[in-house]
C-alpha cells in the first residue's frame, strides 16, 4: 500500500463552534470549543472526543481484521475510552487515551486467542501509532457459552 490522503473541510460557524465535513463522506459533525474553556460548547462534538474516538474507532477496526485473519468467534465487541487532556510544560495536550474493551465470546477455550487479538489491535492500530499520547489498555473478556437444548 502506498499513501492514502483523506480529505477534511472545516467552515466555521459562529461563536466558537463549526462544522467538519469530507466530500468522501455524507455526514457533517458540528465541532466546537469543549466547555471547560472559556465560550466553549456543551453538548457537541470537540476535537478532544474526536481524538479519542479516532483512537477507540481505530482499535475496533484494526481488532476486526484480525479477529477475521485468525478466525476468532466471537458475540459483541465494545469499547468504551477516555481520553486525558492535560496542561504539561505550559502546553494543553492528550497525555493519555484508556481503551476498556469489553469482548463476548462464545468459548471459554478462546479466551487466551481473544486476550491476545486484543493486544496486537492496540499495538498495531494506526492512529495509537501516530500519536504521542499513552495508550492504556484494559480490556475484558467475558465468555457467553451458549447451552445446547
Amino acid at each position: 500500500m502506498d499513501a492514502h490522503l483523506y480529505n477534511v473541510d472545516l467552515s466555521w460557524k459562529s461563536d466558537r463552534k463549526g462544522e467538519i465535513s469530507s466530500p468522501e463522506l455524507n455526514q457533517t459533525i458540528e465541532v466546537a470549543t469543549p466547555p471547560e474553556f472559556p465560550k466553549g460548547m456543551a453538548g457537541i462534538w470537540s476535537p478532544e472526543h474526536l481524538f479519542t474516538a479516532a483512537v477507540s474507532s481505530c482499535f475496533m477496526t484494526t481488532f476486526l481484521a484480525i479477529a477475521e485473519n485468525s478466525s476468532l468467534n466471537f458475540i459483541n465487541l465494545s469499547c468504551p475510552a477516555k481520553g486525558k487532556l492535560e496542561r504539561l510544560e505550559g502546553k494543553f495536550l492528550m497525555s493519555e487515551v484508556l481503551l476498556e474493551p469489553v469482548l463476548t465470546i462464545p468459548l471459554e477455550a478462546d479466551r487466551e486467542k481473544a486476550e491476545k487479538i486484543i493486544i496486537k489491535a492496540e499495538r498495531a492500530c494506526l492512529i495509537s501509532n501516530s500519536i504521542t499520547s499513552e495508550i492504556i489498555l484494559k480490556p475484558q473478556v467475558i465468555v457467553e457459552e451458549v447451552l445446547a437444548v
